[in-house]
């Protein structure tokens, strides 16, 4: 009897134990994209959100976007140090250090958090930031290694995945490689993704286009292209199962009510920030 009450309490006690280490994350618990209506709201970076389940991007450079929240959160990802020419100070910011331009060595020590994508002490990047208005989380894939092609870098890039409003919104960096199906799984639901579409330098044109088809995500926006070539290819090889909106905007809002019911790649265009715009 003795034996049987401990057993009871050592199952209790792993049980609340691994209850307690669990990550909460509803973009993981629900597998499904939530409907919407047919529309996305463009704005200004520096207009007031109309509401607190609205989220405003804005395409700043290469593979920079500023996440805005309505109290007043500001994200930005794959900084390099340099966003324009204004005083903003980001309350996170994102990095991965596959190339230069997507994070920066010397980050303004008074950014509260600094979250960096690569290997840490020899460990995988592991992030779970609770802001209250927003979580960011990562999952590691692999990069190729800079001086030999065909060796990979274990766990050196982090796509970064920020709850918030209800909407789960993922920015995959510099990704190397397709999503494993443990990666997939740990990525959950992703409503908007931030995607590469250089042809090349990432992964191949074909390779994201199955990565994008994969996802489902209600909306695409497209980065770190240098051409308008390479985007064009990117646009034509989706189209058949996404809208294409070419908005000529650099900022949109996005609410779970106004996701798109069709799969829409929103093409943003790149613009530092500045107090005019």
């Amino acid at each position: 009897m003795l034996r049987l009450a401990l057993a009871c309490f050592l199952t209790f006690a792993a049980t609340t134990a691994q209850a307690q280490d669990r990550r909460i994350s509803h973009c993981i618990a629900i597998a499904d994209a939530a409907p919407g209506l047919e529309f996305i709201q463009k704005a200004s970076w520096q207009a007031p959100l109309p509401d607190e389940f609205t989220v405003r991007l804005s395409y700043i450079d290469h593979s920079m976007f500023l996440l805005q929240t309505a109290g007043g959160l500001n994200a930005i990802t794959d900084f390099n140090g340099f966003i324009g020419a204004v005083d903003t100070l980001p309350d996170v910011v994102t990095m991965n250090n596959a190339h230069g331009t997507h994070w920066t060595a010397f980050p303004n020590p008074d950014i509260p958090n600094i979250l960096e994508g690569w290997r840490q002490s020899g460990e995988p990047a592991d992030h779970n930031l609770d802001l209250g208005e927003m979580l960011v989380r990562n999952v590691t894939t692999d990069i190729r290694d800079r001086f030999e092609a065909m060796t990979r870098v274990k766990d050196g890039n982090s796509i970064f995945v920020f709850e918030v409003g209800g909407l789960c919104i993922g920015h995959l960096g510099h990704l190397h490689h397709e999503p494993n199906e443990q990666q997939y799984a740990a990525l959950g639901r992703l409503d908007v993704v931030m995607a590469a579409v250089d042809g090349g330098l990432t992964v191949d044109t074909p390779t994201m286009i199955r990565i994008i088809k994969r996802l489902k995500s209600s909306i695409v926006l497209p980065m770190h292209w240098f051409s308008r070539r390479s985007l064009e290819v990117f646009l034509a090889g989706v189209s058949d199962e996404f809208s294409i909106d070419r908005t000529g905007e650099t900022s949109i809002e996005v609410s779970l009510r106004t996701l798109p019911s069709r799969p829409t790649v929103v093409v943003l265009e790149p613009r530092f920030l500045d107090m005019d715009n």
